[in-house]
């Protein structure tokens, strides 16, 4: 075991939604290192796609912004974008987690996430922050807000084109550009990679086109004549691409050959900064493009345009220059820095067969050359071309145009394995020539020395050769004679090496090829370089230009003394993006790419090539799959200013050590295609409860018009289906996923007011509104918004083809079938595991449940199978977003009990800027007024309230933002400030309730003091209330405006005063929250005083056996108070009562009544666990009959083994006794999943039983479904009953009767009871208002105490420094008890870890020539923050109880008491303002 002070006082949370964001700040705000590591480019996870959260309707970006700026900003939390975590090693205390770093390719200290990167992207796809209902580009974020607020780029990987391509330019990226119109950009990429577009455009044998994943689905992209289409810009002068040259290096390089290798070796060196001179033996320059290829294919000025490009760049071209004869080679390698032979191979390869050397026989090459080169070649009438490559078409298809009638090929092989490319072979045979397979020459037959005839053999093919082709194998005896006037062999080519001596020592191989490196293509010479035919044998235009160009960057490497080698070695085969599911992709037919007729052509050499009109270029390369994301055009790199784009970043491994670790990777979204029957991905409008949020949200697709997907037409009737993908065993989701029954009505509630016609309806087979005040809001739902609910599941639905109208069949709770017809569908769909789940189960070493989520102690819901190892959130079973939160504040609470010690030895402390002396300067104020998507900007005319503002006295500067809480704007905001020297910062933007501490930092982070910083609210006091008055809401927000302008210029600095901290804690309540909390608080060396009323400790887990999962609860009960009273840092009072709690944050003063005297304890925080009550029934014949028993008593008799259970055969349970009626409309969270557990010990005990339980909505919510399945599989039965049909108990002499209505069987059944056990609700405590008193903090209208927001801070207060747990907060379960109560501590120790505290800095304070000592203030203010002195003669306000509330001031008849930033002054200027 670890000592303290080898433990690491960091901790890594893996997952950044909302469970790992507050684990993180939480941790970080007490002390702790925190390492935020995400497998996404952003943080913020899936509420950050959510429009609303229920049941407040809080805007969930609103809220949740100020979490993601604060973590970002956080001095002590990283935050590791990108990471996969690949294994965990070591001990609790002491973990070294190795991680994979992924390429973002944005470098985030550059990035300033101004967008104009994606704003040149051509590249689009599915956003899948959208539910892929919108597009994105390949490099993006996904929402303003984002933290990191950088842009990221997605690849796939080297799409196979690029990959396949020789010179690997990056065909994705200029198809794209073309896509967009963007053709000399498209040009641009080309050229950087080849500078002979246009010929390649021409002659490419294209292999990127075979490798096309496009191909896959119907035809491959026609990339070359794409090429063509852009490279041709190249002919005219106003748009041809010339590349800018570096400064001159003073080094000069030596070229031999003019062709493709040569001249692109050239083309690269003289870009670089070198003089380069190339030497060409012919007296053109292009080497084989310009003598061997025709000009059908390739005309001389498509060829000489791109040549003169090279020209321009200051490359001399010496023709009729033969290197060995005309100037020795010695010479070059003397005279120059260094020398690049790329001399092609120029002769023609012998036939080696008789009669070869008669008149008539002319080789390939040589024909092809004076052709050419402008000589006239007359073959006769009958011409036999020998071979099957690109030689022999063209010098078949020249033939023809030079005269010759009949012209035939004779190949040894058949058509499937000829090497010339399938458009040169389908040209020829569509000029009328003849080929002939599977025929060998033997000799050419003549007479008087000139040829009559060529003597052939028949072939067969045999096994392949080394180049994957069938050998051809002879057949003996198939000899004949082919009559022909001329024959030419056009077999192969060879260099012509005769100028390298054998002096200059470069090693030629027995191909008689030169020898050289793969990499570099260097020679064994040091200073020479080839590439080329020269140095491969002969091969296509696009590898020669390739050589040509690593060649010149080993020329530059090796010129300046750099290794040659270096990063340069690739294996192209890898990380391919050639593995995506093609199958559903729509068929596009490729562009027919126009021709010259074959008749119009075989006259002349015009280009046969017509090239694509600018129509159908861009047709055809919008077909493109963009199967790499990113298509590496790098439009971006050009784009971005900051020089943040870096394409060549690639994948890391990183070490990170760490004390503890917090699994926190939420989940996934159910894939509802698994449920064919609901036509999801088939039928437009049936859509999933994700994409109907983002339909919703103002950031969404269609800024939060609610829409049709099929034709964009408003819906008036939607379908609401529960339970997709969950509670569902045919697709093995057998549990609940908790949340989808109030999203559903939450969607449809949002949904009608964005659309008034609406008609939602949902169907469902249970509604789990198990959470606080979700009752109320699905009750609202029905009788506020008229939502209709219908309990069935839709067996299928049908898509109407005229209206794409959905119909719905449905069966009726009496057993009738309805089919009824839909505008749009929403299918509820369920949480699953994260896909990573099992990668990182393994990677971290913990467990997985059954299902995939994580698995849990019983004890301890956020301790996985692992020591130090802790889990939050969904990870661990699907639930709510305030139980996702409490948990992430528990498992911090965890670690940091853990690593207590190590404590603060790895923090940054927050630096911020020295503050602006304002003394002397006029008010210069700044205005930022917020469009927040359409919320604000859909209704009030922004920009016109911007330039309103510009006008107003004092403002120098104005500007409208999307979003004013993103960070790029917060950064915007700081350059502002110090730029235009302000003095006071206005922002018009939503409420300040969320908003205001985050700008008030922006202001603090930029020298300006926070108080100088004045808010005007055009979103909850305008836009929403006006949505439908655009013109008036724009009218009110300029003169909300102008008031907080007037206020603004009264501002002044003001300076909060420090607290110190008491560092003990008061924990009000022993039950199992209670003592809960005490142990955490123990843990991280905090004392704590336990005040109870009761005698003994363990509330209502005094009472609880067994939980539903199995856990011994008075084992476990046991076990706590021993720990609980052998710490002696816990100090309980049992059978107590509190008297009076006075004080503040961080020094709190408690007077407790007990049994040995009162006592006092003085601490720094209050964690309220005061928990609940189980309520008394006074119906069901409840204390009238003794068969009718709680289900408390019931399990007491359970598990004591009372006999009186032995004779009870027919049990039934009635469900929400005293929970969700108009007394209590609430639901009791636990009764449901009780009565089941007591039902299956029953039924375990004695199989026979008879069990009913009659219920409203069975509530087993997450895996308590699966005990749910149990029971019905144990032949537990369930009736349902309605609210105004209640279950009646009777008695008859010693006999118990339930009579209850059943909708199935459609009347009253009466069922026999031996016991009737009634799940009876829970009440709150009803000392909770006297102790929300003392603490002035809030109940709610059911007197459980209110927190200080419902999805976000469920633990806390609004008063600072006191916090709740357990049933104190509203009902829940043991283990949610100590989950929370866990989570209270954490949020205690961000007060309890500090030494000092900063008050409140807006206070009141007392003119004392007006106060007449009345005392009025010191009755009326709720903190005791202002009393009369009676030497002073006048009230004293204690700046550091006060906390601004502004009570004192109203009251005060005198006006003595005014309140620092609500100041008679600065509020009669707004009022004074308004009116002019």
């Amino acid at each position: 075991m670890l000592k303290d002070d080898q433990k690491i006082g960091a901790v890594m949370v893996v997952g950044s939604g909302i469970a790992g964001i507050q684990a993180s700040l939480d941790l970080a705000n007490s002390g702790m290192k925190v390492y935020l590591v995400e497998n996404g480019i952003s943080i913020g996870g899936v509420m950050a796609q959510l429009d609303k959260t229920f049941p407040t309707n809080d805007c969930s970006a609103c809220i949740l912004s100020p979490k993601l700026v604060e973590v970002g900003r956080h001095p002590n939390v990283e935050i590791l974008t990108r990471r996969t975590v690949e294994s965990v090693e070591g001990e609790p205390g002491k973990f070294k987690v190795k991680m994979t770093s992924a390429p973002r390719y944005v470098n985030l200290d550059k990035c300033t996430g101004c967008g104009d990167c994606a704003k040149v992207c051509p590249v689009n796809v599915k956003a899948e922050f959208n539910g892929n209902l919108s597009e994105r580009q390949a490099i993006y974020r996904h929402f303003p807000q984002a933290i990191p607020s950088g842009f990221a780029i997605d690849k796939l990987g080297t799409s196979p084109c690029k990959a396949n391509c020789p010179t690997h330019i990056s065909v994705q990226g200029y198809v794209a550009l073309i896509a967009k119109g963007k053709f000399k950009e498209a040009l641009k990429l080309i050229k950087q990679d080849n500078p002979f577009p246009i010929v390649c455009g021409r002659v490419c044998n294209h292999p990127c086109e075979t490798a096309c994943m496009r191909g896959k689905v119907d035809a491959p992209i026609d990339i070359m004549h794409l090429k063509r289409f852009v490279a041709d810009l190249d002919l005219n002068n106003e748009t041809r691409y010339l590349p800018e040259k570096k400064e001159n290096k003073g080094k000069k390089v030596a070229v031999v050959g003019a062709g493709p290798s040569g001249l692109t070796c050239a083309y690269y060196l003289a870009i670089e900064g070198y003089d380069v001179d190339v030497f060409e033996a012919l007296p053109v320059a292009g080497g084989w493009m310009a003598v061997g290829i025709p000009e059908y294919r390739l005309p001389k000025d498509v060829l000489n345009a791109e040549i003169q490009v090279i020209k321009d760049l200051g490359v001399k071209i010496h023709l009729n220059t033969r290197v060995g004869k005309d100037i020795p080679f010695d010479k070059l390698k003397k005279d120059y820095n260094a020398v690049f032979i790329g001399c092609g191979t120029m002769k023609s390869s012998k036939l080696n067969i008789p009669g070869e050397d008669m008149q008539g026989v002319v080789h390939g090459v040589d024909y092809l050359m004076k052709v050419n080169l402008g000589e006239k070649v007359k073959l006769g009438d009958k011409v036999a071309v020998i071979g099957g490559g690109n030689v022999a078409m063209d010098a078949v298809r020249v033939a023809v145009r030079t005269g010759s009638k009949e012209v035939f090929i004779l190949y040894r092989r058949t058509r499937a394995e000829m090497p010339a490319s399938p458009e040169e072979i389908e040209e020829a045979l569509e000029e009328g020539i003849e080929m002939k397979f599977l025929v060998a020459p033997k000799r050419v037959v003549g007479k008087d020395g000139k040829v009559t005839g060529i003597e052939c053999t028949r072939m067969e093919l045999g096994e392949p050769d080394a180049s994957g082709r069938r050998r051809p194998v002879e057949i003996k005896g198939s000899e004949f004679i082919v009559e022909c006037d001329a024959v030419v062999p056009a077999i192969g080519q060879e260099a012509d090496l005769s100028f390298i001596t054998k002096e200059s020592g470069i090693a030629i191989n027995k191909w008689k090829n030169l020898d050289y490196d793969p990499v570099t293509y260097a020679t064994n010479v040091a200073g020479i370089f080839t590439g080329g035919d020269v140095s491969t044998g002969p091969q296509t235009v696009v590898k020669a230009v390739y050589s040509g160009k690593e060649a010149a960057k080993s020329i530059d490497r090796y010129l300046q003394g750099m290794d040659m080698k270096a990063g340069r070695e690739k294996d192209w085969t890898k990380d391919l993006a050639d593995k995506a599911d093609v199958s559903n992709v729509p068929k596009v037919p490729r562009e027919k790419y126009p021709h010259m007729k074959p008749e119009d052509r075989v006259t002349n050499f015009k280009e046969v090539g017509i090239g694509f009109s600018e129509a159908q270029a861009i047709a055809e390369a919008m077909r493109c799959l963009n199967c790499g994301i990113c298509s590496e055009c790098y439009q971006c790199v050009e784009a971005c200013i900051a020089k943040a784009i870096d394409h060549d970043m690639k994948p890391k491994e990183e070490v990170i050590e760490v004390g503890a670790v917090i699994a926190s990777p939420g989940f996934e979204i159910f894939d509802a295609r698994l449920r064919g029957e609901y036509g999801y991905g088939i039928y437009k409008n049936v859509i999933s409860a994700i994409q109907f949020e983002r339909i919703l949200s103002a950031s969404g697709p269609f800024f939060g018009h609610v829409q049709r997907i099929s034709d964009g037409k408003e819906p008036k009737k939607i379908a609401f289906i529960q339970c997709v993908g969950s509670r569902d065993v045919s697709c093995d989701n057998s549990w609940c996923s908790s949340v989808c029954c109030m999203y559903a009505t939450k969607e449809a509630i949002i949904g009608k007011e964005h659309a008034k016609g609406l008609e939602p309806t949902i169907f469902y087979m249970d509604i789990r509104a198990h959470g606080k005040d979700f009752d109320r809001f699905v009750n609202r739902a029905k009788e506020e918004y008229g939502i209709r609910y219908i309990r069935s599941m839709p067996s299928t639905i049908k898509e109407l083809q005229q209206t794409n109208n959905l119909l719905i069949k449905y069966v009726n709770q009496d057993g009738t079938l309805t089919e009824e017809e839909f505008d749009m569908v929403v299918l509820s769909v369920g949480l699953m595991p994260p896909k990573e789940a099992k990668k990182l189960a393994a990677s971290i070493g913990i467990e997985l449940e059954e299902h995939g989520f994580c698995k849990t102690s019983l004890e301890n819901p956020v301790q996985t199978s692992r020591p130090g190892v802790f889990v939050c959130g969904a990870f661990g079973g699907p639930k709510d977003i305030p139980e996702t939160v409490m948990e992430a504040s528990a498992a911090a609470a965890c670690a940091e009990g853990l690593l207590a010690s190590r404590r603060g030895t790895m923090i940054t402390p927050p630096e911020l800027p020295e503050e602006k002396d304002l003394r002397g300067q006029g008010v210069r104020t700044g205005v930022f007024v917020c469009h927040c998507g359409i919320n604000i900007g859909g209704v009030v005319n922004v920009p016109e309230v911007r330039d309103y503002a510009a006008t107003l006295p004092t403002v120098v500067y104005s500007a409208d933002n999307l979003f004013t809480c993103s960070q790029d704007t917060a950064v915007k905001m700081a350059e502002v400030i110090k730029e235009k020297n302000l003095t006071r910062v206005v922002v018009a933007s939503c409420s300040p309730r969320t908003h205001e501490g985050l700008f008030q930092e922006n202001c603090e982070k930029a020298g300006l003091n926070r108080y100088l910083f004045e808010m005007a609210n055009i979103r909850d006091q305008d836009s929403w209330v006006h949505m439908n008055e655009p013109e008036k809401a724009t009218q009110k927000a300029k003169d909300l405006l102008r008031m907080a302008v007037a206020k603004a210029q009264y501002l002044k600095p003001l300076k909060p005063g420090q607290l110190a901290v008491n560092h003990h804690a008061l924990v009000i309540g022993g039950g199992l929250a209670g003592i809960t909390a005490a142990l955490s608080l123990a843990n991280q060396g905090f004392a704590s005083f336990i005040v109870e009323k009761e005698e003994r400790l363990g509330g209502n887990y005094n009472h609880l056996y067994k939980t539903l999962e199995g856990l011994d609860t008075k084992a476990h009960l046991k076990k706590l108070l021993e720990t609980v009273y052998n710490n002696p840092l816990i100090t309980v009072v049992t059978s107590a009562k509190i008297k009076k709690i006075e004080g503040f944050i961080g020094n709190y003063k408690t007077t407790v009544e007990a049994k040995d005297g009162e006592k006092v304890f003085e601490h720094g925080v209050v964690l309220v666990a005061t928990g609940a009550y189980e309520n008394k029934p006074k119906e069901y014949l409840y204390g009238q009959n003794d068969k009718v028993k709680t289900q408390r008593e019931l399990e007491k008799l359970i598990y004591e083994k009372d006999p009186k259970l032995a004779g009870v055969k027919n049990v039934v349970m009635i469900q929400c006794v005293g929970s969700r009626d108009k007394e209590r409309p609430y639901c009791s969270r636990y009764c449901c999943s009780e009565a089941v557990k007591n039902a299956l010990e029953l039924k375990a005990a004695d199989p026979s039983r008879d069990i009913t339980i009659i219920y409203r909505d069975i509530r087993t919510f997450a895996f308590k479904e699966d005990y749910y399945k149990k029971a019905r599989e144990a032949n537990i039965k369930f009736v349902v009953y309605e609210e105004d049909r209640k279950p009646q108990v009777v008695a008859s002499g010693d006999k118990v009767e339930v009579k209850v209505f059943d909708p199935i069987l459609n009347g009253q059944v009466t069922l026999p009871a031996d016991i009737v056990a009634l799940s009876v609700g829970v009440v709150p405590n009803p000392e909770n208002m006297v102790i929300g008193q003392m603490l002035k903090v809030p109940t709610n209208q059911d007197g459980f105490f209110l927190e200080a927001h419902v999805k976000l801070r469920p633990v806390d207060f609004a008063t600072d420094g006191v916090f709740m747990c357990g049933m104190a907060h509203s009902p829940k379960f043991s283990d949610e008890s100590v989950t929370q109560a866990n989570a209270a501590v954490s949020r205690a120790c961000t007060i309890l870890t500090l030494d000092y505290i900063e008050a409140e800095g807006k206070t009141a304070y007392v003119n004392k020539e007006r106060c007449s000592a009345c005392g009025l203030c010191e009755i009326n203010c709720p903190y005791s923050a202002i009393a009369v002195d009676a030497n002073e003669g006048c009230a004293v306000v204690n700046t550091v109880l006060c906390k601004g509330c502004g009570v004192c001031t109203a009251s005060c008849r005198m006006n003595a008491v005014d309140l620092n930033g609500f100041n008679n002054e600065e509020v009669l200027a707004q009022i004074y303002n308004i009116n002019n």
